[in-house]
């Protein structure tokens, strides 16, 4: 494999057999759960829990059946099949990609050691603290999304939504896994409280700022796909390279599934952006919503925000945290052995920009301290890629307008731009400046009514509504038109 990037080496040829998942038992897994009789029990006791989470605060739209992709084991090809589920029949289990025996810690002051099969006690609390703060994103994205269904602007779409949903509740379980079978009683307290906090809870929110906000319509969902469920790839890189072997097998495998999600936003978005520009071109206007369309002016507003808020989740650019991290061995780089260094960073300094008295200053700064701000940079490069494709459909629809992501100052929350005042193209303002042009840069209670007026469901197999155009095909190799989606009659037949 090559890359452009200068700092990254080749990509290491996957290792070790393919590992069948095992369906036979109560919990599926391919972790030997049978043989760990008194985790086995304790696991078993957070299943009724958890399945009351998803009937109380999953998706609310009943359904009958969806084809839905089931992981059937850990490796690179054939690890999945597809068929109709009853969402509430989903088999949820456990799943670590392959062990590999010759594993070392490929970073910090643990270098080249083996890398560690039980918690290092010096490093308990650090672990299951990532442990937490990870597991409580993924039942949190669900709970945000919980009324989507019901205005779905096809079946197509619906069963991603639900592809995602329940792929968000088997990540749960992954995260429950690693703090049930490592952190003993406390881990035990630690998986009941990531059922008790809920996205938006006044008394028990979730535990970062993103997962509180409201999911209000699909425009959002599929921003919140592309641009948070990005987020969460690079966080899970960085933990696929922790020296505990557990955590790193369990992040591995979820960042497979997670290309779906990521899929279903990128795609999603470049639907949007061909049905406006079809729509803008035919009408000879930039205000397509008398014709069913989402303007382009609100798909930016929406981009700005769900760009901004997911980038208040990498955190301080500087963090004696993350530093303290990254030396013990527990959370690496992005892509941390493919980098052309020496993965010790003792003196490595980089660049950080920040505001001081009204003006960017730019400064050297340990990097060890700035590893927040190297992940999210890496982000950033991604982030322009879905950028480009959705204004290549504007191109080749004629048009002169292009999406651009905002400037990583702005609308920030976290870090060293909170407290200032950032526009779109970079410009530093003042706070009377800000205030009369928000709402051209941020979704209005206006704009969310206009998109939210369009949101009537479609659940005729092969329609899609009137704001989104059709995929170019479908899942699985189905077809567009396939019903992806059963209801129940209205005799329950």
């Amino acid at each position: 494999m090559t890359t452009t990037d200068d700092r990254l080496g080749a990509a290491p040829d996957p290792t070790g057999p393919l590992s069948r998942i095992d369906y036979s038992e109560k919990i599926p897994n391919n972790v030997g759960l049978a043989s760990d009789r008194k985790l086995q029990r304790a696991l078993e006791k957070w299943q009724p829990q958890f399945l009351d989470w998803w009937k109380n605060l999953g998706p609310a739209l009943p359904t009958k059946e969806v084809y839905l992709r089931t992981a059937v084991a850990v490796g690179r090809d054939g690890w999945a099949i597809y068929d109709f589920v009853p969402m509430e029949e989903y088999r949820w289990g456990i799943f670590l990609a392959e062990t590999n025996p010759d594993r070392v810690v490929n970073f910090g002051q643990h270098k080249g050691q083996p890398a560690w099969q039980s918690v290092p006690g010096e490093f308990r609390a650090e672990l299951q603290r990532l442990i937490v703060i990870q597991g409580d994103t993924e039942p949190a994205s669900v709970e945000q999304q919980r009324q989507l269904g019901a205005t779905a602007p096809s079946l197509y779409d619906l069963r991603n939504l639900f592809q995602v949903n329940v792929e968000e509740g088997r990540h749960l379980w992954a995260m429950v896994y690693l703090l049930q079978a490592h952190f003993g009683r406390e881990g035990r307290d630690e998986a009941e409280q990531l059922l008790k906090r809920n996205s938006g809870d006044f008394d028990n929110p979730r535990i970062l700022g993103a997962f509180n906000e409201d999911t209000t319509d699909w425009l959002n969902f599929f921003m919140f796909t592309y641009f948070t469920d990005r987020d969460g790839k690079y966080q899970l890189g960085t933990l696929k390279e922790s020296g505990f072997d557990p955590l790193a097998r369990t992040c591995e495998f979820m960042l497979k599934e997670e290309a779906h999600h990521m899929f279903v936003g990128t795609t999603g978005v470049q639907r949007i952006v061909e049905r406006t520009a079809q729509l803008m071109r035919d009408n000879d206007t930039e205000d397509v919503l008398p014709f069913g369309g989402i303007p382009l002016s609100t798909i930016q507003k929406y981009l700005n925000a769900q760009f901004s808020v997911s980038m208040d989740l990498f955190g301080s650019e500087l963090s004696s945290n993350a530093a303290a991290y990254y030396t013990a061995g527990i959370k690496g780089r992005w892509m941390e052995t493919r980098r052309k260094d020496d993965h010790i960073l003792h003196g490595v300094e980089r660049q950080m920009t920040k505001v001081v008295d009204g003006a960017f200053v730019t400064e050297d700064v340990p990097l060890l301290n700035a590893l927040n701000l190297d992940l999210r940079d890496e982000y950033v490069a991604d982030c322009h890629n879905g950028v480009r494709r959705w204004n290549q459909a504007l191109e080749e629809a004629g048009l002169d307008e292009r999406l651009s992501l905002p400037h990583e100052g702005f609308n920030r929350q976290v870090g060293a731009y909170a407290g200032s005042h950032v526009s779109p193209d970079g410009s530093i303002i003042d706070a009377d400046t800000w205030a009369a042009s928000e709402a051209d840069w941020l979704p209005t209670p206006a704009d969310r009514e206009g998109v939210a007026s369009l949101m009537t469901p479609v659940y005729e197999p092969g329609e899609f509504a009137s704001w989104i155009a059709p995929p170019s095909q479908g899942i699985n190799d189905m077809g567009v038109e396939f019903d992806y989606v059963h209801f129940w009659q209205q005799d329950n037949a």
